[in-house]
C-alpha cells in the first residue's frame, strides 16, 4: 500500500513539473514543429516509381553426369547478392548511357563524370525483396516521375539481359568443355578395347562375350560352384544313410516296425504289412481283455497270424538293413568321384585365372570406360537440346509507371516525428531545468532546509487589498487572515508585536505582503502601525500614497516628536510612518537609540508594529532591524532564489539575535503546482456572496474583540 502510494506522488511531482513548464514544452514543441514544417515544405518533391521483377537462381551449370535437384532449398544470399549486382556498374553504366543522364543532369553547368552520375542513381535506387518468393522490387525516387519510371524500367531490362547474356555464355562454354571431355573419354575407350583384344590373341583367350562381365572366367566359376553344389549334396546323402543304418542298428525289431517312418525310412512291404501286424495285436489284447483265455482257439488262431506277419516284417526289416548298407557304399564311391572332379576344377579354375588375370582386368578396364561414354554422351546430347530452348532467368513482371503525387518528403510521418519529438525535447527539457533549478518550490523545500514552518502561501498576482472594494472579503485576503492567524498563535509572548518582513533578494514581494498584512490585522481589529524603515528604495508610501517628506529620518535626525511622524490612513486602525528624506547612513540612524525608542513607543501604543526593511542579503539595514524587534518574518518568492539563499538569509537573523518566526511563500502559481491548491481552494467558501452577507460581515468586523484582549491569547 505505502509502495503505490509513494509512486503515485511521484507521478504527480512529475505532472507538477510538467505543468510548471507548460510554457517552455509548449515552445519547445512549437519550435520543433515549425521548423519541420519549413523544413518539409522547402525540401525537393520526390517521386517513386518501382517494377517488379522476377529473379531465378542460375541452373544453366552443364554437369557431364546429370544435374542435382537442388530446388527445394532456398539461398539466403541470392537475394542480397543480386541487390549487389543490380547495384553495379556493369548494370547502371549501360542504364546512364541508354537514357543519357550524364547529358541530361549536366544541363546548365559542367559535365558530371560517369561515375558522379553512377552514385547519384545509387541514391535514388530502392531495393526490397518480397517475402517468400523470388520477387524483387526495383523503386527509384526522382524529382521527376518520369524519369523515375524510366530509370526503373532500363535498370529490370538491362538486367534482364545481361543474365541472358551470361547465362548463354555460360551454357556454351560448358557445352564445349563437356565435349572434349566426351571426345577424350571416347578416345580411352579405343585405346582399352584394343589392348584386351590383343590379349585375347596373345593368349590365345576364348571370350564368347568380350563386350560383357561375364567371361570364361566366369564359366570356370559356375562349373566349380556346379561341381561343389553335387560334392555338398554327396555329403549329405552319405551322411543320412549313415545316420539310418545306425539308428536301426540300435533299434530291436518291436520298436523299428514303428520306428521306421520317424527315420524317414519308406518300405513298401513294410508299410503294408506293418498295419495288419499292428491290428492283430490289438485284436489279441481285445480278446485277452474280454475274458478268452491263451489256449482258446481263437486266441491261438490269431497268435499263429501274428508270427506270420512278423516273421514278414522281420524279412523286409533284414532286407532293408542290407539295401541301406549298399546305397552307402554307392554313396561312398559317387562321393569320392565327385570330390576328385571338385579338385579338378578348381585346379583349372586358378590355372585360368592366372593366366587371364591381366586380360580380364584390361576388359574390365574397358566395360567401365565404355559406360563412362555412354553417360557422357547421353547427358550431352540432353544439354545440347536445352540449350536449344529459350532462357529466361529474369522475368518482368510488373512495369514501372510514372507516379501521380510525390513520395518524399512524407509530411504527415515528418510532422508527427518532429511532433514526437518536440514533447520528447521539451519535456527533457523541462525536467532538466527542474534539475537545475535549486530554488523554491516546495513547503518542503522551506521546512527541510531551513526547519521552520511556513506561515501562509500567497497566491500569484495578488493586489494590494487596500485598493479593492471590500478588499478583506476577497479570496485573496484569506492568505493574509492565514498568515495573521499563524503570527497570532505562533508567536512565544502575547507581548511580541514588533514584527519586521526581510527578504534575500529584491522584488519577492515583501512590501506588498506587509502592506496587505498590516490592512488585514487593521480590519481584524488590530490598532496598526505601519513603519517604512526601507531607506534604500522606500515604496510602502507610494502604496499607501502618502507624502514621503517627512517621516522616520525626520524622527532619527531630529527632536521631532512621535506623532508628528505618524500618519493616518484611509484604513481605520492602520496607521503609516513614511521613510522620510533619504539619508546618507541609513545603518547609523537605524542603529541608534532613538530607533529604539522609536520602537518602544511603538510597542506600546499599537497593537502591532510593521517593519518595512530591504533586503537582508544586500545591505545590512535588514539585520539591524531584526536585531531590535520581537518577531522577523521571511518573504521568500516562490521559484526565485535558491534554496542556498534560504540558509543565508536565514544565518543572517540569527548571527543578529533576531527570532525568525516563519516563513512566507509568496507569489505561488496554483494553476500550474497543483500542491499548493488546497491552501486556496476553501477561499471562495469563505467569501460572501450576497450584499448582506457582506454587511453582516463588517458589523461583525467593527464588533471584533479589543485588540488587548487578543494579545492575551483569545483566538479570532
Amino acid at each position: 500500500m505505502n509502495d503505490s502510494t509513494e509512486v503515485k506522488l511521484h507521478f504527480l511531482d512529475y505532472w507538477r513539473v510538467v505543468r510548471a513548464r507548460a510554457g517552455l514544452i509548449f515552445l519547445t514543441f512549437l519550435l520543433t514543429m515549425v521548423t519541420a514544417g519549413v523544413t518539409t515544405y522547402f525540401l525537393p518533391r520526390e517521386y517513386f516509381s518501382k517494377v517488379t521483377i522476377e529473379v531465378k537462381p542460375d541452373d544453366t551449370g552443364v554437369k557431364v553426369f546429370g544435374n542435382a535437384d537442388t530446388r527445394g532449398s532456398r539461398d539466403a544470399t541470392f537475394a542480397p547478392t543480386q541487390f549487389q549486382i543490380f547495384r553495379s556498374k556493369e548494370i547502371l553504366y549501360p542504364v546512364i548511357e541508354n537514357l543519357g543522364l550524364v547529358d541530361k543532369w549536366s544541363v546548365g553547368g559542367p559535365k558530371f563524370p560517369k561515375e558522379q552520375a553512377y552514385f547519384r542513381m545509387l541514391k535514388m535506387l530502392d531495393m526490397r525483396e518480397v517475402r517468400n518468393t523470388d520477387l524483387i522490387e526495383i523503386g527509384v525516387y526522382s524529382t521527376d516521375p518520369k524519369e523515375a519510371a524510366d530509370i526503373a524500367n532500363s535498370v529490370a531490362v538491362v538486367y534482364q539481359d545481361k543474365r541472358r547474356t551470361d547465362q548463354q555464355k555460360l551454357l556454351t562454354q560448358g557445352l564445349a568443355q563437356v565435349q572434349e571431355e566426351v571426345a577424350k573419354q571416347r578416345k580411352i575407350v579405343e585405346d582399352a578395347s584394343a589392348v584386351a583384344a590383343k590379349m585375347r590373341v596373345e593368349q590365345n583367350i576364348v571370350d564368347p562375350n568380350p563386350e560383357e562381365i561375364a567371361s570364361a572366367d566366369m564359366l570356370e566359376t559356375k562349373t566349380v560352384e556346379a561341381d561343389k553344389q553335387k560334392a555338398d549334396d554327396a555329403h549329405v546323402e552319405v551322411t543320412k544313410l549313415k545316420t539310418q543304418i545306425e539308428q536301426i542298428a540300435k533299434l530291436t525289431p518291436e520298436q523299428l516296425m514303428v520306428g521306421l517312418h520317424i527315420l524317414n525310412i519308406e518300405d513298401p512291404t513294410v508299410m503294408k504289412v506293418l498295419p495288419i501286424y499292428q491290428d492283430t495285436v490289438a485284436e489279441e489284447a481285445r480278446m485277452l481283455n474280454s475274458g478268452l483265455g491263451p489256449n482258446h482257439p481263437r486266441i491261438k488262431a490269431l497268435r499263429a497270424t501274428k508270427e506270420v506277419y512278423g516273421n514278414q516284417l522281420n524279412e523286409a526289416i533284414a532286407a532293408l538293413r542290407s539295401t541301406l548298407e549298399t546305397k552307402l557304399k554307392i554313396s561312398e564311391a559317387t562321393l569320392g568321384e565327385i570330390e576328385k572332379k571338385l579338385e579338378e576344377s578348381k585346379q583349372g579354375y586358378q590355372q585360368l585365372r592366372n593366366q587371364s588375370a591381366e586380360y580380364i582386368e584390361a576388359k574390365n578396364k574397358y566395360i567401365q570406360a565404355k559406360k563412362i561414354l555412354e553417360a557422357a554422351e547421353l547427358n550431352l546430347n540432353t544439354q545440347t537440346m536445352q540449350s536449344r530452348i529459350s532462357i529466361q532467368p529474369a522475368k518482368l513482371w510488373e512495369k514501372a509507371e510514372p507516379a501521380i503525387y510525390p513520395s518524399k518528403p512524407n509530411v504527415l510521418a515528418y510532422l508527427s516525428l518532429a511532433a514526437f519529438i518536440g514533447l520528447v525535447v521539451g519535456v527533457g527539457l523541462a525536467f532538466f531545468i527542474e534539475y537545475l533549478d535549486t530554488s523554491v518550490k516546495t513547503l518542503e523545500d522551506v521546512e527541510k532546509f531551513l526547519g521552520i514552518p511556513v506561515l501562509a502561501v500567497v497566491p500569484k498576482n495578488v493586489g494590494l487589498l487596500m485598493k479593492t472594494a471590500n478588499g478583506e472579503l476577497t479570496p485573496d485576503a484569506e492568505a493574509y487572515r492565514i498568515l495573521r492567524t499563524n503570527i497570532e498563535f505562533n508567536r512565544k509572548n502575547p507581548d511580541a508585536n514588533t514584527i519586521t518582513l526581510i527578504s534575500g533578494g529584491p522584488g519577492e514581494g515583501k512590501s506588498t505582503t506587509l502592506c496587505n498584512l498590516a490592512y488585514t490585522c487593521a480590519k481584524g481589529g488590530y490598532n496598526v502601525l505601519v513603519v517604512d524603515a526601507d531607506l534604500r528604495r522606500p515604496s510602502q508610501h507610494r502604496l499607501f500614497e502618502i507624502d514621503n517628506t517627512i517621516g522616520l529620518t525626520n524622527y532619527l535626525t531630529s527632536n521631532m516628536p512621535f506623532e508628528e511622524v505618524v500618519r493616518t490612513t484611509t484604513v481605520e486602525n492602520l496607521s503609516f510612518i513614511p521613510s522620510g528624506m533619504l539619508p546618507t547612513d541609513a545603518v547609523g540612524i537605524l542603529n541608534s537609540q532613538r530607533m529604539s525608542d522609536l520602537i518602544a513607543k511603538a510597542k506600546r501604543k499599537y497593537d502591532l508594529v510593521f517593519f518595512d526593511s530591504p533586503p537582508i542579503l544586500g545591505v545590512s539595514d535588514g539585520s539591524v532591524l531584526a536585531s531590535e524587534v520581537d518577531i522577523t518574518v521571511m518573504v521568500v518568492e516562490h521559484r526565485r532564489f535558491p534554496r542556498s539563499m534560504l540558509q543565508r538569509v536565514k544565518q543572517a537573523v540569527l548571527n543578529v539575535g533576531g527570532n525568525l518566526l516563519g516563513v512566507v511563500l509568496n507569489k505561488v502559481d496554483t494553476k500550474h503546482d497543483q500542491g499548493y491548491s488546497y491552501y486556496t481552494n476553501y477561499y471562495d467558501y469563505y467569501t460572501p456572496q450576497r450584499e448582506e452577507e457582506q454587511t453582516r460581515a463588517a458589523a461583525k468586523t467593527t464588533a471584533a474583540p479589543t485588540p488587548r484582549s487578543l494579545r492575551q491569547g483569545e483566538q479570532y
